[in-house]
C-alpha cells in the first residue's frame, strides 16, 4: 500500500471502539475501509464505533455467516466479513462491487483475502493483538481520498483517552 501511514496503540476495547467512532465522524459515502487481523483482534469493535458515529441504531456484530449486513443510519454502513469465502468469484453472489459503488460506507473485514477485488482507493487497518485488550493498528492508504482520511483520522485520535501513537509515527 502507498500513501500516508501511521500506527496507533489502544489500551482497551473502549479505546479501540473510540478510534472507530473518530473514523465514523470523518467518512463519507463511498469510502472503503479494510480491516485485517487475527480472530478477536477488534475488527468488529472498530466497526461498532464507526457505526455509532453514523447513527446506526442497534448492536453491530460481525456478519460472519451473512457475509454482508447493511446497517441503516444517517449514512448507511455496508459491513462485509469475507472470512468464510473461498474464491473471489463468490463476491459476485453478494453484489460486492455494486455495494462498494453505492452511497454506503463500506467496512470489509478480512478484505486482504481478495486484494485484487478491492477498489484502488482504500484505507487499510491491520490490527495486532498486543495484550488481553490492548491492540496496535497500522493504518495505510492507497489513494488520494484514503490518504486524506488517514491524515484526518490520525489527528482525530491524537487526544483520545487510551489511544497513543505507536512506532509508525504520524502520516506525512
Amino acid at each position: 500500500m502507498s500513501g500516508p501511514a501511521f500506527d496507533m496503540a489502544t489500551a482497551s476495547a473502549d479505546g479501540t471502539r473510540a478510534t472507530g467512532a473518530a473514523l465514523g465522524g470523518l467518512v463519507r459515502p463511498g469510502d472503503v475501509i479494510v480491516l485485517t487481523g487475527d480472530l478477536g483482534a477488534g475488527k468488529t469493535v472498530i466497526t461498532q464505533g464507526l457505526a455509532s458515529s453514523l447513527g446506526v441504531a442497534g448492536h453491530v456484530t460481525s456478519p460472519t455467516f451473512n457475509i454482508l449486513v447493511v446497517h441503516r443510519g444517517e449514512v448507511d454502513l455496508a459491513h462485509f466479513d469475507l472470512y468464510r469465502l473461498e474464491h473471489e468469484s463468490q463476491l459476485e453472489d453478494i453484489d460486492f462491487w455494486g455495494v462498494l459503488e453505492s452511497d454506503a460506507v463500506s467496512v470489509i473485514e478480512w478484505g486482504d483475502r481478495f486484494p485484487d477485488a478491492l477498489p484502488d482507493d482504500v484505507l487499510t487497518v491491520v490490527i495486532t493483538i498486543t495484550g488481553d485488550e490492548s491492540r496496535q493498528m497500522a493504518v495505510s492508504a492507497s489513494g488520494p481520498r484514503s490518504a486524506a482520511l488517514a491524515r484526518e483520522w490520525s489527528a482525530a485520535c491524537a487526544h483520545l483517552e487510551g489511544v497513543s501513537p505507536a512506532s509508525g509515527g504520524e502520516p506525512s
